[in-house]
């Protein structure tokens, strides 16, 4: 089912599945998601919901469930990592993470934290900082060279 999970983790993480389906249909919404508190608060839950449905039906089986997890695992590599990374920001999935699409993902981190003009002004230089091209959007190798630089993959691990 995927290479970087081993059968007992598959088995931990069918266990968690069934715990998260609240109503037993076989799949996850938001809103079973956001039953656990840990959750609750964390703006991108959504986003990450969004790149776990793969099919775009607005829930998650089992299936995309134990794929999207994967990425996570200690086994998953960097590229996959910097991949899931990449499409938080690409909302329109496009391969590119337009002005807008970083605007509306940062708002959504920072909430009122931050007034709309300076975050506007931080997204304008974290556009022209990282398009190498110059065609006014940062696409997946530009994202790579920015971000690779950061070594955070290595923080997106969860345990399974």
């Amino acid at each position: 089912m995927c290479k970087h999970l081993e059968g007992g983790e598959i088995r931990r993480l069918g266990k968690r599945f069934r715990k998260l389906d609240l109503d037993g249909s076989g799949s996850l919404r938001v809103d079973d998601f956001m039953s656990l508190p840990e959750l609750q608060q964390n703006p991108l839950v959504r986003r990450i919901i969004d790149i776990f449905d793969t099919d775009g039906n607005g829930e998650i089986d089992f299936i995309e469930f134990i794929r999207g997890v994967s990425q996570f695992s200690v086994r998953g590599n960097q590229q996959q990592k910097l991949n899931f990374a990449f499409r938080v920001y690409d909302v329109d999935k496009d391969g590119f993470i337009s002005n807008g699409e970083l605007f509306q993902v940062l708002k959504a981190m920072v909430g009122s934290n931050l007034q709309d003009a300076a975050l506007q002004q931080a997204v304008d230089k974290t556009i022209l900082g990282a398009d190498r091209d110059g065609d006014g959007r940062i696409s997946f190798h530009e994202f790579c060279t920015i971000v690779g630089e950061l070594d955070f993959t290595k923080k997106m691990v969860v345990d399974v």
